[in-house]
């Protein structure tokens, strides 16, 4: 029998690898399905270091600590292309976040804002950084007139109006709920759930089977809370409502639904609420940290897409495991 032949290689040398052939745009769309890395989020315990009080109405554009909307992990597909959304409340914190990522699944998006114009043409260039459409509404959702206005823009500007973000609100603490001032109060209910009202009429009228309405709820409009109660009280109703139109609008193909954020970090958090709250912000939840508002954004594609096209009359919870009130 024939000896083999020894090898010139030492035991240990391997074949030299291949030089890789694959274009860049090959090598793109092959990390694009890779699952991506955790984003890693300020604990309650971390949020100390970044706590400051910032004067009401707070701009995102002073916050020390800017909330997470870069959507590093997330993966976009065309899931609104060419749709109209307008969203309230959309230049900063949740509402920004809600722009982006429509813009980031094909739509054109209306940014309605009352005061800060400097966070609203951030808004508006990180829209158009998609390659989609934006504009801005400077107008105050607690004037019926002003909401249909608003809308007429909309239609009139980019074409039509498929999507109703609701999710302008105001709020402010007071540690003794016999503080709570008329002025607040009706300033409270005004924004927060007439304005969401005077929205939802001027907009159904030009809406058609599969469009819909998201609203912004809160947790505490469910668990509570002492130093926002009024605030509490609003999104209580947020969620009633959302329900009440979701019945209304059923046989039309409307759909409306509602999104419950725990504590999430916005400017209305150093803008309103008391320093000892923000140095802990997100310690009540089970995953003790708080949300962040690219981490809120995906249930309001998930409620304006087809993936949602059986849901309707729906509280989404995205609240990091708040199932009570408890201080």
């Amino acid at each position: 029998m024939a000896a083999k032949k020894a090898s010139s290689q030492p035991a240990s040398a391997q074949p030299a690898p291949k030089k890789s052939t694959a274009t860049p745009a090959a090598k793109k769309a092959v990390a694009a399905t890779e699952a991506p890395q955790p984003v890693k989020h300020p604990t309650a315990k971390e949020m100390k270091e970044h706590a400051q009080k910032l004067p009401y109405p707070a701009k995102q554009a002073d916050m020390n600590l800017q909330p997470a909307m870069s959507f590093s992990t997330y993966r976009a597909a065309a899931k609104l292309q060419d749709k109209i959304a307008l969203v309230t409340g959309s230049d900063s914190g949740i509402g920004r976040a809600v722009a982006v990522a429509f813009a980031m699944e094909g739509a054109h998006v209306a940014v309605l804002y009352n005061e800060n114009t400097v966070d609203a043409e951030e808004t508006k260039r990180l829209v158009e950084a998609q390659g989609r459409r934006c504009i801005l509404l400077q107008y105050d959702v607690r004037d019926p007139e002003q909401c249909k206005q608003a809308v007429r823009r909309t239609r009139a500007e980019l074409g039509g109006l498929n999507i109703l973000v609701n999710n302008a609100a105001f709020q402010m603490s007071q540690e003794k709920f016999e503080d709570i001032s008329e002025e607040q109060i009706r300033r409270t209910f005004d924004t927060n759930i007439l304005g969401y009202i005077w929205m939802a009429q001027a907009t159904i009228p030009h809406l058609q089977k599969d469009d819909c309405i998201i609203n912004t709820g809160s947790i505490v409009g469910l668990t509570g809370i002492p130093i926002l109660v009024d605030y509490a009280c609003t999104k209580s109703a947020i969620h009633a409502l959302t329900k009440s139109l979701a019945t209304y609008l059923g046989e039309r193909g409307i759909r409306v639904n509602c999104v419950v954020p725990g504590p999430v970090w916005t400017p209305n958090i150093p803008g309103t609420m008391p320093r000892e709250e923000i140095e802990k912000f997100g310690y009540e939840v089970a995953l003790a940290r708080p949300g962040q508002p690219e981490e809120l954004a995906p249930a309001y594609v998930l409620l304006a897409s087809q993936d949602g096209s059986f849901m309707t009359g729906s509280l989404v919870h995205v609240t990091g495991g708040k199932m009570s009130s408890d201080q």
